[in-house]
């Protein structure tokens, strides 16, 4: 094929990482063709582009093979456990390039513990700083997140003549994401508070991944096609106090940030990314194999991320909803969490 006509099915296309894949690739003049269940509505621009929209259900093996042989790239958004690996190693000989989503959490900390079985502050995981690709992973045969994606990674890498790059993301941010962690700070500042708490003394690190980070990494790896595991995250190592500035900046809007030492206390302090001990994932694999160099900091993707989230917000109030039916996961994770406790961090300041 010519690069004119470059062509990439992309599994779980009109989620956030595949919508921001596409975007990349169409403007470098591929054709893409997005596979979905239909339960997101994506990036409705790209239908102005060179991008072809399907529903498919992953579970009729032989409709998402025969839609899958024969392109140069095949990227796998939704992979998550053996099975999956099994229709994807049906690929082998047929495709140019084949990448998979998997997660950082699928590493492992220095004494065995990671994130699935993490039940507060005393038990996180204590990993090396940064970790890479070739620090130790779960493997063991629990049927939950981190120890599935790990099993997922092991069987593509053992099929042969099938050119498999794996990424780990860290803590995905970008448009269309259903479980925006910015929400945390996005939604503060459309309520006009004026202070936010953060446990830790704000030093909390959680390497972030924006999409179209990401979405740069998976074209290098469709022009590079390989058998490897890459990290897949910002090279900005903020911390969450870092965060919460480039958040409230974008938004124009002033606050003062409250930290104190020490875990949450009763919630208040916690975020998204409070993690006990740092998560980094180091980028050195993907500069150095690929040439990969990061396209946008965090602070520029970030932005992008905040306009869609509040325009999709103030839609939904004109339709007489509220940001709980645009984001349904995130609002229950937020609820669970206490993340808009506003009453129990007023008393807490207060009590400062």
């Amino acid at each position: 094929m010519t690069d004119a006509t470059r062509t990439a099915m992309i599994i779980g296309g009109t989620g956030q990482i595949g919508s921001a894949v596409a975007r990349r690739l169409v403007l470098d003049g591929w054709s893409v063709l997005l596979a979905h269940r239909g339960e997101h509505p994506g990036d409705a621009s790209l239908a102005e582009l060179d991008v072809t929209s399907i529903r498919l259900d992953r579970d009729d093996t032989d409709a998402l093979l025969e839609r899958a042989r024969g392109h140069d790239l095949v990227l796998d958004t939704v992979a998550y456990e053996p099975r999956h690996g099994e229709q994807l190693a049906q690929l082998a000989g047929d495709v140019g390039s084949l990448v998979v989503i998997s997660t950082g959490s699928v590493y492992v900390g220095t004494e065995g513990g990671y994130l699935d079985v993490v039940t507060g502050p005393d038990d996180f995981p204590s990993y090396p700083v940064p970790l890479r690709e070739t620090d130790p992973t779960v493997d063991n045969g629990e049927r939950t997140y981190s120890p599935l994606k790990a099993a997922l990674e092991r069987q593509l890498l053992g099929v042969e003549d099938l050119p498999v790059s794996i990424l780990r993301p860290g803590a995905i941010q970008g448009p269309f994401s259903p479980a925006l962690r910015e929400w945390y700070f996005i939604k503060r500042a459309l309520d006009g508070r004026r202070q936010v708490v953060l446990s830790d003394g704000g030093t909390n690190r959680f390497s972030t991944s924006s999409t179209v980070n990401i979405a740069e990494l998976v074209a290098l790896c469709a022009a590079h096609p390989g058998k490897r595991v890459l990290n897949a995250v910002d090279h900005d190592d903020l911390s969450v106090a870092e965060i919460a500035q480039t958040v409230f900046a974008a938004l124009e809007h002033e606050v003062e940030i409250v930290t104190f030492p020490g875990p949450p206390v009763d919630g208040v302090g916690g975020t998204p990314w409070t993690v006990a001990h740092p998560l980094l994932l180091s980028m050195a694999a993907a500069s150095v194999e690929l040439g990969y160099r990061q396209p946008v900091s965090y602070a520029e993707a970030v932005a992008s991320t905040i306009d869609w989230a509040v325009r999709e917000v103030n839609a939904a109030e004109r339709r007489q909803e509220d940001w709980e039916t645009v984001f349904p996961s995130l609002a229950g994770r937020a609820r669970s969490d206490r993340w808009f406790d506003y009453g129990a961090e007023d008393a807490f300041l207060a009590s400062l």
